[in-house]
């Protein structure tokens, strides 16, 4: 952290404290507060953190009021439109973009990783077949430390480097075994032969009865919404990874923390959620009718996918990922599938209407990688799992870089305490 160059005054009871203020490489000063306890006696009182830096960072910044979004620097569009996800990874992990060499180690060290421990097959097994994907993958990804206790010693650096890959390389295996254990078809192994997007979709739709060729256009729109889905500073899910490392947890129950707060609705399960709300209007002709309530304030209903909270301005992920939507549509075809001609139609109506205009209320990336999932035949339980192997290499990067910040302690937030004072305890034949 830098120095600080100018302080606050903050004063309570007529007694005034100064506290640091220190100024990023972008985006706003931040004042610290981290002696106000010890000095004034009081805390500050944040619900959500949305006003709070938890940690220093050097991986992403999102301004949303400009609708910005840099990985290491760079903007999110640039990498989705020139880069893979892949290249994206050793960007997040390491700081720099590599060299062809050293993308090409990279990418063959991941590729040799993606093979899960045989005998996690039967930890599969032991999960009912209806169970919800994410389910089996909070419990898989957790019991990984039983299998794999040569890469769980955060004091070691190696260990920590292989345990990033082995997270990075497995999520994709364990997440189409998750689906495939779900649908009651056999698990289908990776091949080193297909890139990253190419080898999921491959475990996810190939059967050992025939042959499955993995069409480019899908594999190009599957790596973009992996690479875009990839970080995005300190969500809750990323939060929750950090908190739990604080402790000294092990990689692998880190990550299983971050996946069971992705699943839920207001986070991962965004997408999931845009597709049910298509689903509900059902056919293009009622688009007016969900239109206007979405207008009026008094009806609680909301168009699912439009708007973010943290973007005011737009998406800018969602530009490109509305291009791969598109290219997808234009391959599959959309005239035998109600839901995404629902979806286009909604697309057209909603940034026609000044009402979304003055609000800002433009499609967002879960709108159009929903769109994208449900062409390629994904079921909506599918969505947030895909959502989790796309941030597993943002909650890795956020790990590692909390060992090299000095700073670091164990996570202990305050509270704003309502409860009852101390009272005395009442024998229960006297109550």
């Amino acid at each position: 952290m830098t120095e600080s160059t100018k302080n606050a005054t903050l004063t309570i009871d007529g007694n005034s404290y100064d506290l640091p203020i220190y100024s990023p490489t972008t985006g706003p000063d931040v004042i610290d507060i981290r002696k106000l306890y010890s000095s004034a006696g009081v805390f500050t009182y944040d619900p959500g953190f949305t006003s709070t830096a938890s940690c220093d960072s050097t991986i992403t910044f999102i301004d949303g009021d400009k609708g910005e979004l840099l990985h290491r620097g760079y903007p999110i569009d640039q990498l989705a439109s020139k880069s893979h996800y892949l290249e994206v990874c050793y960007l997040l992990l390491y700081g720099a973009l590599p060299t062809a060499a050293e993308l090409e180690d990279f990418e063959g060290t991941i590729t040799r990783h993606t093979m899960i421990h045989e005998q996690m097959h039967n930890f599969f097994r032991g999960f009912r077949r209806d169970a919800h994907p994410m389910a089996t993958m909070v419990g898989v990804v957790g019991a990984m430390s039983a299998f794999y206790q040569d890469s769980s010693d955060i004091a070691d650096p190696r260990q920590r480097e292989i345990a990033s890959h082995r997270m990075v390389a497995k999520m994709p295996t364990i997440a189409a075994m998750a689906y495939k254990y779900s649908i009651g078809q056999p698990f289908v192994y990776p091949r080193n032969d297909l890139d990253y997007a190419s080898n999921f979709l491959h475990m996810c739709f190939s059967v050992p009865a025939e042959e499955y060729v993995v069409d480019p256009i899908l594999a190009r729109a599957m790596d973009r919404i992996f690479t875009l889905h990839a970080d995005h500073e300190q969500n809750a899910s990323t939060s929750t990874v950090r908190l739990a490392s604080s402790s000294g947890a092990n990689p692998f129950a880190c990550i299983a923390a971050g996946i069971a707060c992705l699943w839920g609705p207001a986070h991962g399960g965004a997408n999931q959620a845009c597709l049910e709300m298509l689903k509900e209007i059902g056919t293009p002709d009622r688009i007016p009718e969900y239109i206007a309530r979405a207008k009026d304030k008094d009806d609680p209903f909301r168009l699912m996918g439009f708007g973010h909270r943290v973007y005011k301005n737009f998406d800018p992920r969602a530009t490109v990922m509305k291009q791969s939507a598109d290219e997808v549509l234009d391959l599959l075809g959309i005239e035998n599938n109600p839901i995404l001609q629902v979806a286009k139609e909604l697309e057209a109506a909603a940034l026609a209407d000044p009402y979304f205009a003055d609000k800002k209320l433009f499609p967002n990336v879960d709108f159009y990688s929903g769109i994208i999932l449900e062409a390629m035949g994904l079921p909506t339980s599918m969505f947030t799992p895909i959502f989790a192997v796309s941030r597993t290499v943002g909650w890795i990067s956020q790990w590692k870089e909390q060992f090299d910040d000095p700073q670091q302690k164990i996570g202990r937030p305050r509270q704003l305490y309502l409860g009852e004072t101390e009272r005395n305890y009442v024998d229960v034949e006297n109550r």
